[in-house]
């Protein structure tokens, strides 16, 4: 078994995958022509987006994230964690923690996004990418 995607549920699919290739540096994967569901390029597994709208209409009521407590993150990893926290926050990420050194080795640095889920800007543990 592999973990093919996540998916977050979003108020606004096309915004949302615009801000993820301004913010990121990502490349679209596909939008459906409904613009309720999206697919980010992450290598092998997808960062999806389905809208909050279309999941009320299959019956489920999503929630909102919450910031100030967060049920889980996202991470991308990079060599160039303070260049990558600039451009997110540039690209409109609303920065949680500047780009740190942890006891662990690995620099670690925090921004939420549009619908403001946590999403974590990092290097390799131990460092290197």
């Amino acid at each position: 078994m592999k973990l093919r995607y996540t998916i977050l549920y979003v108020e606004d699919v096309p915004a949302t995958l615009a801000f993820y290739e301004r913010a990121f540096g990502l490349a679209r994967g596909m939008l459906h022509p409904s613009d309720d569901y999206g697919e980010l390029a992450t290598g092998s597994t997808t960062l999806s987006f389905s809208s909050r709208r279309l999941m009320r209409t299959l019956g489920k009521d999503p929630a909102a994230p919450d910031p100030l407590r967060p049920s889980f993150e996202i991470a991308f990893e990079t060599d160039d964690v303070e260049g990558a926290f600039a451009r997110a926050v540039a690209a409109g990420a609303i920065p949680k923690q500047a780009p740190r050194r942890e006891e662990w080795g690995q620099t670690t640095s925090y921004v939420t996004d549009l619908d403001g889920y946590l999403v974590e800007i990092c290097s390799a543990v131990g460092g290197a990418a």
